[in-house]
């Protein structure tokens, strides 16, 4: 009986601390929950439960679409794609996290994987060749697809020289990294 009494006086005090003429209201916040979202997925991805992932991703997409952020819950949605055996539905959202965020070298390397996947990997090579005047940026794509092809000095040498014309982006860095990896897969 006591508990009951304590309950009810608590929520009768509850109004009584907010400001005169107020309405104690809760802001949702949408991007918070996004990123929630993805952390569930992420954990559902590392339970294998896979459609689970699947789920959470897409809801923080909808949740925030047109945030740099999104392109992360988008990648992470076509690592889910490519793990269950389903490349053509990871290649648009590998594509769509690189038109959000074309910076981050993971989304280049699960494009060219899913490439590989769908056996694509000579058409979006010869596509990428011809965007180099246009975007930098295609060079990184080329140096992967080159990899995986197996011409992996060919892949060094392209990526080597988008690393030195572009020594300033944010993704040269990682671009430097996977060189070395490289070089040492080949000695």
């Amino acid at each position: 009986m006591k508990k009951l009494f304590i309950i009810a006086l608590i929520l009768i005090a509850i109004p009584a601390f907010a400001a005169p003429g107020t309405i104690v209201t809760y802001t949702i916040d949408p991007e918070k929950n996004a990123w929630q979202h993805n952390n569930v997925g992420i954990n559902y991805m590392e339970e294998k439960c896979y459609y689970a992932a699947i789920q959470e991703f897409k809801i923080a997409i909808s949740l925030n679409p047109k945030a740099q952020s999104t392109a992360i819950y988008m990648n992470n949605l076509g690592k889910a794609y490519l793990v269950i055996g389903y490349p053509e539905l990871a290649l648009g959202c590998f594509e769509d996290a690189l038109k959000q965020y074309s910076l981050n070298f993971e989304f280049y390397e699960n494009l060219a994987k899913c490439y590989e996947q769908l056996g694509k990997t000579n058409e979006q090579l010869s596509k990428y060749q011809g965007e180099i005047d246009k975007n930098p940026l295609a060079k990184v794509m080329i140096g992967l697809l080159q990899e995986q092809k197996g011409n992996k000095k060919q892949a060094i040498t392209i990526l080597d020289d988008f690393a030195m014309s572009e020594p300033d982006l944010i993704i040269t860095p990682a671009v430097k990294k996977h060189i070395k990896d490289l070089i040492k897969g080949i000695n």
